[in-house]
């Protein structure tokens, strides 16, 4: 297996991971919410990529994996099983790899955010952020 498909599972694991835990199977279908954490945003945006390749089989394969670690959120085990499943949709669609290395932050990349204050966000890319008290937001 190569070291990139590696680095890249390490990388996308506890993203993935606080995905799992916060959506279970709909992760595949939901959109990214401005109330999840930005971990919970990309794991859900690295399993849609993963999950949308191959044939309905893999699709099956994965959404079990998923499924059974959002089942058993402290399981290693099944976690260690989702792991597999996206180093073998990486194995099998060299495509996948550009996409989930364009996801993930640069290797050793360190983002430091402070925010202080009433009120305050901290976010490295955020789609909606409201602060304010009886604010409507319409479409």
């Amino acid at each position: 297996m190569s070291a990139e498909i590696v680095q890249l599972v390490e990388q996308a694991g506890s993203n993935v991971t606080t995905a799992v835990s916060a959506c279970g199977v709909i992760v595949f279908t939901r959109a990214e919410s401005a109330a999840a954490d930005a971990t919970a945003n990309l794991g859900r945006r690295i399993l849609q990529a993963v999950w949308r390749r191959g044939d309905d089989q893999g699709r099956a394969e994965r959404e079990a994996a998923v499924q059974d670690a959002a089942d058993a959120p402290g399981d290693e085990d099944a976690a260690a099983a989702l792991r597999q499943q996206i180093k073998r949709a990486l194995r099998e669609q060299s495509d996948l790899q550009a996409e989930l290395a364009r996801l993930l932050p640069a290797t050793g990349e360190t983002v430091n955010v402070t925010a202080s204050g009433e009120r305050s966000i901290a976010a490295r890319s955020i789609g909606t952020a409201v602060t304010g008290d009886n604010t409507t937001i319409r479409p």
